[in-house]
């Protein structure tokens, strides 16, 4: 065994065994989920907030005939985070690390959801010949910035970039406690249909501080990224299949919550745009709006993500 992994096997009352294993990457104690043995191996890419284990109803077929790999980034669940910057420059260092420490020597198949779908769109400009395909889940567009010029002043009260900075380095550096008073950890009704540990650790994923403080540097990089993406040059032509939301069922959300309607139009017209237009990085590319879906396709539709990657590994 690698010198650099460790082992800790936590067992579910469900029956359910886990293994969580540590690789040190960047001096960094780095928590990984890998499941199955055989067939092509998959590496997943969560969103900015989002747990590997909001995953378990995707991950859990697929690890049947596919090696599927996904990892927290520093500061996200057991993962360590110093004082380094973190941009997507960073997760591309850590993806090869990962790789190598693993024994991955054939291209992988990327799986990238949200900000880690914009990490994706960075690792296979840099490194091409390591990636046999991809699928992008209603992945961060690298002209994100063209959201900064709706007209939404009801949905941006709280949701700016610089709203989020502030919330992230203001809660990086409260207490588990203080963060559970003050955000008050709940899980959505499917998430209650994981298995009981799983929730558990979903609810402390949330009451972290070393998250907010993750957060707070994606968020402060995240629009440099996008520039430096798209002059890296081509997108490579591997295959790609891109699936966004339902923009109909989140309007429908958003109202629900009491938001303008006319705002949340502008709002989901624009990043299905973006989505869409996603599907012109590769000439091998298809496209599937995942219907009664939000942004969290792999909580909503599952079936969807695990049918497109099997669909991906025939092909």
């Amino acid at each position: 065994m690698n010198k650099n992994i460790s082992l800790s096997i936590i067992k579910f009352k469900q029956g359910v065994s886990k293994i969580s294993e540590f690789l040190t990457i960047n001096h960094n104690k780095i928590e990984i989920l890998q499941k199955g043995k055989n067939g092509t191996p998959i590496i997943f890419l969560t969103g900015m907030d989002c747990s590997f284990d909001e995953w378990y109803n995707v991950i859990e077929p697929l690890s049947k005939f596919n090696r599927v790999i996904m990892f927290h980034r520093p500061g996200l669940g057991e993962s360590e985070i110093r004082n380094e910057v973190r941009n997507t420059q960073a997760v591309v260092n850590e993806i090869n690390e990962l790789m190598l420490l693993l024994g991955i020597l054939e291209p992988v198949l990327l799986v990238g959801h949200s900000y880690g779908g914009l990490c994706v769109q960075h690792f296979v400009k840099e490194h091409p010949k390591k990636v046999a395909g991809i699928v992008l889940v209603d992945s961060t567009s690298v002209d994100l910035k063209d959201l900064d010029e709706l007209d939404i002043p009801v949905l941006n009260e709280d949701s700016t970039d610089e709203i989020w900075m502030e919330k992230g380095g203001t809660y990086s550096l409260m207490n588990q406690e203080e963060l559970r008073e003050r955000i008050n950890p709940t899980l959505s009704k499917k998430q209650k249909q994981l298995p009981f540990d799983l929730q558990q650790r979903l609810l402390n994923f949330q009451i972290n501080p070393s998250l907010y403080k993750a957060m707070h540097s994606e968020i402060s990089n995240w629009k440099k990224d996008a520039d430096t993406i798209k002059n890296l040059g081509e997108f490579p032509n591997v295959p790609l299949i891109v699936i966004g939301r339902d923009k109909e069922h989140n309007i429908r959300l958003g109202i629900e919550d009491g938001l303008p309607e006319s705002e949340l139009r502008l709002f989901e017209e624009k990043w299905q745009d973006l989505i869409m237009n996603q599907i012109n990085l590769s000439q091998n590319s298809k496209l599937i709006i995942a219907q009664e879906a939000s942004h969290s396709i792999h909580i909503d539709r599952p079936y969807i993500i695990i049918e497109s990657i099997t669909w991906m590994i025939k092909e």
